[in-house]
């Protein structure tokens, strides 16, 4: 690949657009605001004149609502050999490109995709060139996708170091209802009760409800966009969740009654949830893709200065562990928190003999 276009400059296409960049791929940006595109050129990721003719790669990073209008006008001016999109949902766009009355000839120069990455914020300003290094990048092919688009999407996945999975467009779109789209509303569901809660209760907040909340924090118009295209399966997924809260909603009731028989069904309804939880959350992947495993937390008192962490790390790094994950929690009101740093169980012990060594205060 020595060209591409990217149509739409937010997040994603910038991200994709600076990763291009930074391969040697000559970028071409544009958008339906010019003043986007302008930014995400002045960052690096491009530039926004027009390509005097084809390019190999057309990559459209318009929200979902958009997507199949704006890749039938790329493919109508034959603005490139190829044709990818990145929104979140895939079998829709297919659909409405066929309905658009594109033929299988311009369909097989189009394969929809979805890297598996973002962050809460938006726009070019927010984008990085390394947002998608090792995330999942899915590939939708069809019998009918052309082996050249299939090679250059996979260049471009290449490209931006992440992994290609290919999947089928509609299995994908009950995959990320299932681990994307129904937990995001969740989430703002549980921050939505913090709205107007009283404020000493809302300064107890701790990791649990900062990890809980985070992704709510996005921007709701992307949101309402995402949501549009794949509203089937997410409110199939959110039904089953309303059935297991009316359940632990029952359970908790029991649980208050003075009948010592309810009581203990009530903490079998509660256990049973509690289990459930644990066994579906061991099968999200851990490092690498590979099964969870079981790490040893050592928690770190740090004060609020620059540097700070990178000290932490150099001193396990000369201990010769290896932190396998990490996280921050900061003291309410004060200028320090608590670091835990993740490890194998046989490493903590020495890493908190290291730590204290060079005078760390090790919180057990």
């Amino acid at each position: 690949m020595r060209t591409a276009l990217v149509i739409g400059t937010g997040l994603i296409g910038t991200s994709a657009a600076l990763a291009l960049v930074s391969r040697g791929v000559i970028v071409h940006l544009a958008d339906h605001d010019p003043e986007q595109a302008r930014t995400a050129a002045a960052l690096g990721a491009g530039t926004d004149e027009a390509p005097e003719g084809p390019v190999d790669l057309v990559i459209v990073a318009a929200p979902p609502a958009h997507v199949a209008a704006t890749l039938a006008d790329a493919m109508r001016r034959g603005l490139g050999r190829g044709y990818l999109d990145v929104a979140s949902v895939k079998g829709g766009p297919r659909r409405e490109l066929e309905a658009l009355g594109l033929d299988q000839t311009a369909l097989s120069q189009y394969i929809g995709t979805h890297p598996m990455s973002g962050r809460e914020k938006s726009g070019p300003l927010a984008a990085t060139g390394d947002l998608f290094e090792g995330r999942p990048w899915v590939l939708t092919p069809t019998r009918d996708t052309d082996t050249e688009v299939l090679n250059l999407a996979l260049e471009l996945v290449s490209h931006c170091r992440a992994v290609p999975v290919v999947m089928d467009a509609d299995a994908h779109d009950r995959a990320v209802a299932l681990v994307s789209h129904m937990p995001h509303l969740v989430s703002s569901m549980v921050a939505a009760r913090l709205e107007h809660a009283e404020e000493a209760a809302v300064r107890l907040c701790g990791q649990g409800i900062r990890d809980v909340t985070r992704i709510a924090a996005s921007d709701p118009g992307m949101w309402i966009d995402i949501l549009s295209a794949n509203p089937g399966p997410v409110a199939d997924l959110l039904s089953e969740v309303s059935s297991d809260l009316d359940e632990t909603v029952r359970a908790l009731r029991a649980l208050q009654s003075s009948d010592e028989a309810k009581r203990r069904a009530g903490a079998d309804g509660i256990e049973d949830v509690l289990r459930r939880g644990n066994a579906g959350q061991t099968r999200v992947p851990g490092k690498h893709g590979s099964a969870p495993r079981a790490y040893e937390t050592v928690v770190v008192l740090i004060d609020d200065q620059p540097g700070q962490l990178a000290r932490i790390f150099a001193d396990a790094g000369v201990a010769g562990i290896n932190i396998e994950d990490v996280r921050i929690e900061h003291a309410t009101g004060r200028q320090e928190g608590l670091v835990q740093l993740m490890v194998e169980q046989s490493a903590a012990p020495a890493l908190s003999v290291a730590l204290r060594e060079r005078g760390w205060t090790i919180r057990q």
